[in-house]
């Protein structure tokens, strides 16, 4: 998988972890939930690179400040982070397994309550 250098370092789990939990409560369950089974699903070895190169993009936007629709706007923040992400679901569900989404929920739980 061929990840431009400057994006690799933003979606690394730590980096990825660090913005969903300052920004979970924000966003909200739906764009989470999304990111983390996406996370899971790139990271899964059984995932095809071209799949990979589509989440990597779709978790790249959601983690670099520079974005269609700030952030910070009220009520429309992270609708764009929401669909890039959906998108990305979409063209990708096929590889998506129970067990990503598995992980993705437990992380919400813990996150959530």
């Amino acid at each position: 998988m061929v990840i431009e250098e400057s994006h690799a370092e933003a979606f690394r789990g730590a980096e990825l972890q660090r913005k969903l939990a300052s920004y979970a409560r924000i966003a909200g369950r739906g764009v989470v939930e999304r990111a983390l089974t996406l996370y899971h699903c790139l990271r899964d070895p059984d995932t095809p690179a071209w799949a990979k190169s589509v989440i990597a993009g779709a978790l790249g936007y959601f983690v670099l400040p520079l974005d269609a629709v700030a952030d910070f706007t009220p009520f429309v923040g992270y609708g764009d982070d929401l669909g890039a992400l959906a998108a990305a679901l979409a063209v990708v569900t096929f590889y998506v397994k129970s067990d990503h989404r598995e992980r993705a929920r437990r992380a919400l739980a813990r996150w959530f309550g």
